[in-house]
Formats: structure tokens, C-alpha cells, sequence
């Protein structure tokens, strides 16, 4: 067994399943998700609470088959930005926080940049079924994740005035 595509085996299972996870913990409760997207500032909140579960359980499922690994991997660098950018950046680095730091979604979304550039490696269905979009195309596939997360808060968040009122009080 190579270690290398063990360790991205195991990096691929351990990030989609906490994905996973983040997706379940939204569809359980999908209307209070979308009230809560409403007011941390997202327009359209139903619409993007949905969407939401949808990239994090498939995105996070993709991710643990090493299926469309780039692709998949840039879907999470894409939802962590949006949560980065819209909500932990005003409550500092650290995840322990009032409010949760940006240190828990930069860790998820830099390691879903690196397996995705990197490739699903020897034990993913990538590499069953011949799929590879070469290392250009992952890097391109990656860097298009963060294109997407920052073109999801331009188009569809706005900070709301008691996320600048929170950081005041400090």
C-alpha cells in the first residue's frame, strides 16, 4: 500500500464525512438553517439553506468515493469561503471564539483545495474509471472553488448591521 494515497484516502474519508455531517446537521432542521441564513445576512436564505445541504452531502459524498475529486473538493473550498466571508472572519482566527473564528473553515477548505489539486489518488473511483483532469485542470477546478465562494457573497450576502454592532461591543 502507498502511503501517499492512503494518506489522501484517509484525508479524502475524514473530510467528506465531517462535510457530511455538516450537511445532516442543516437538513434536520432546514427552515430554522434557512431563518439563520436569513439573518446572518444571505438573500434568498431558503434557496441558499437547500442548496447548502445539497453541496455538503454531495460535495462531502463525492468526496469519500473519490469520485470527481476536483470537483467535489472545489464545491467545499466554495461553501467554506461563503462561510468565512460572511460569518467567522468578523469573530477572529480562533474557532473558540464567541461566534467561531475562521480557523475551523480555513483548516476545511485548504485541505478540500489540496485533495482536490492533488487528485483522489489510487483508491478512489477516479482512478477505477480512468477519470483525470490532469494536474493544470485540479489546480484551475481548485482555484475556481474560491472564484465561486467569493462570487456567492458578492451575488448573495450582505452583512447585516448587527455583525458590525457584535464586533463593536467586542
Amino acid at each position: 500500500m502507498n502511503s501517499v494515497d492512503a494518506g489522501l484516502l484517509l484525508l479524502r474519508v475524514v473530510v467528506g464525512l465531517t462535510i457530511i455531517a455538516h450537511g445532516m446537521n442543516h437538513a434536520r432542521n432546514l427552515e430554522g438553517t434557512a431563518r439563520w441564513f436569513a439573518k446572518v445576512g444571505f438573500k434568498a436564505a431558503p434557496l441558499q439553506a437547500r442548496l447548502s445541504v445539497v453541496t455538503e452531502l454531495g460535495a462531502g459524498l463525492l468526496l469519500v468515493l473519490g469520485l470527481l475529486t476536483p470537483l467535489a473538493a472545489a464545491a467545499i473550498v466554495a461553501t467554506m469561503t461563503v462561510a468565512a466571508g460572511s460569518i467567522h472572519r468578523f469573530n477572529g482566527f480562533f474557532v473558540f471564539r464567541k461566534g467561531e473564528g475562521v480557523e475551523y473553515v480555513n483548516v476545511l477548505a485548504w485541505l478540500a483545495f489540496v485533495i482536490g489539486w492533488t487528485g483522489g489518488g489510487a483508491y478512489s473511483l477516479d482512478d477505477a474509471l480512468g477519470i483525470d483532469f490532469g494536474d493544470t485542470g485540479n489546480l484551475l477546478i481548485g482555484l475556481g472553488g474560491f472564484a465561486a465562494g467569493l462570487g456567492q457573497l458578492v451575488l448573495f450576502w450582505r452583512k447585516p448591521a448587527s455583525a458590525s454592532d457584535d464586533r463593536a461591543k467586542g
